[in-house]
């Protein structure tokens, strides 16, 4: 097994309960640790029975950039169910997404929330 990490992929959305989050957005940034199968992948050096970064970008992209969720815990689980989907070289997808402007009452970097699939 071995794990490939996608750090800080970054999009603008308009998720979150509030209605001045879907109408003004902002970016939500992204990082996903997938835990691969490899098969004869490595042995072989070949791109087949692996991971291809680039569908899995665009994966996370549709997603994110897509339907207005609530939750980011839900846009987490969400990329998670469908990056397994994808790619059946990936027996664990962990997904953090972080809301660097969540409406609290304080002062904060930012929220995040990290989904691990399957359970």
């Amino acid at each position: 097994m071995y794990v490939i990490r996608m750090k800080n992929c970054a999009f603008f959305a308009r998720h979150g309960v509030h209605e001045e989050e879907e109408r003004l957005g902002q970016r939500f940034y992204v990082d996903a640790a997938l835990t691969v199968e490899p098969g004869r992948s490595l042995s072989d050096d070949a791109l087949d029975g692996t991971v291809d970064y680039g569908v899995a970008f665009r994966v996370i992209e549709e997603i994110i950039t897509g339907q207005r969720r609530f939750l980011i815990e839900a846009l987490a689980l969400e990329v998670a169910q469908a990056l397994t989907e994808r790619f059946a070289e990936i027996v664990k997808a962990e997904i953090t997404v972080r809301k660097p402007n969540a409406p609290v009452p304080g002062v904060l970097d930012h929220v995040e929330v990290t989904v691990v699939w399957p359970q």
